[in-house]
Parts: C-alpha cells; structure tokens; sequence
C-alpha cells in the first residue's frame, strides 16, 4: 500500500497510514507530511527486510517543514527522543534551481545508512515561489494552501521509488 508504513516496537508491529500522520500532524501541511512518509518507504527496506525498531532509527534531513517533521516522530518518535536533526545546507538552496533542496533524507540504522532524495519534477515551481514569498495577498495564500493540498493527492498514491531515489551510502 502506497499510504502506510510499518515499524516494529517492543516486538510488535506498529502502521501508520496517511490520515493518522495527518490526524496527528492538523493537517496544514499535507505535501510535508507525503514528503516525509514516501522517504521513509524508500529508504526503510534498504535498512533491514523486517520492519525497523522505531526508536533505533535516527534521521538527519535538511527538511525544515512542519508535516515531514510530524511524519518523522510519529513513525520513528526521533525528535522527542533526540534521534532527528535537521541541517539545512545538507540540501540544496532550493529543489528547482539547487536541487534536492530540502528534499533530502538520510536514515541510520543498526550500522547502516540510507539516504532518499527526491527525484526531479515532484516539486512544482509555483509552490516553491508562492512558499518563500513574504507578506503574501490572501489570494496567494488561498492559492499556496491549494497547492500543498493538490501536492499530496498528486504524491500520495505513488510508490516512493517515482518520488525518491534511496541508496546506502557510506
């Protein structure tokens, strides 16, 4: 299923899917949250074949977003427990002209390590601007919050690998 991951705590089998991130998350940031469960899914099967022990799994992303930032502590709980660091030139300036922008994510686990990054043509150029514009009009907020919207319902029914490629690196 293209909405939900699984990881294991105390031996049991824990899934989240897409609307309990959200339900979790409040819901303004949809892409965020899409964003953070399609690098987990990319990334997680290249850590172990079994699903990963939750809180062994540390995070290290240049992601800044409140949604993919949810998305990671609900799964892995890696920000309460100090596990998620976020190091903003890790990334590019931005994913249309310095790619991956912030669209990078490297999971450790057990020894290992995994990076997923965004492939290119997810991100539209419109949300990009409409997302760093300050002192926005209503209609350009009206149409930001569309955009973050019509991004995860574009993303969500895909397999990660279309978003993300993921490697182990190091």
């Amino acid at each position: 299923m293209h909405d939900t991951i699984t990881v294991r705590e105390g031996g049991r089998d824990l899934t989240f899917s897409f609307n309990d991130i959200m339900a979790y998350h409040g819901g303004g940031f949809p892409g965020g949250v899409v964003h953070g469960l399609k690098a987990m899914q990319a990334a997680f099967p290249l850590l172990d074949d079994a699903p990963l022990e939750r809180r062994e799994i540390s995070v290290l992303t240049a992601f800044t977003g409140p949604g993919g930032r949810d998305a990671l502590e609900m799964v892995t709980r890696a920000l309460t427990e100090d596990r998620l660091a976020v190091f903003r030139p890790l990334g590019g300036k931005d994913v249309i002209t310095d790619p991956p922008g912030p669209y990078l994510f490297r999971f450790s686990y057990r020894g290992k390590l995994a990076e997923a990054v965004i492939k290119p043509g997810h991100v539209l150029e419109e949300f990009v601007r409409l997302g760093g514009k300050k002192d926005k009009s209503a209609a350009e907020t009206e149409r930001h919050e569309a955009l973050k919207r019509e991004m995860a319902d574009r993303l969500l029914p895909l397999p990660a690998g279309e978003i993300y490629t993921a490697r182990l690196i190091g």
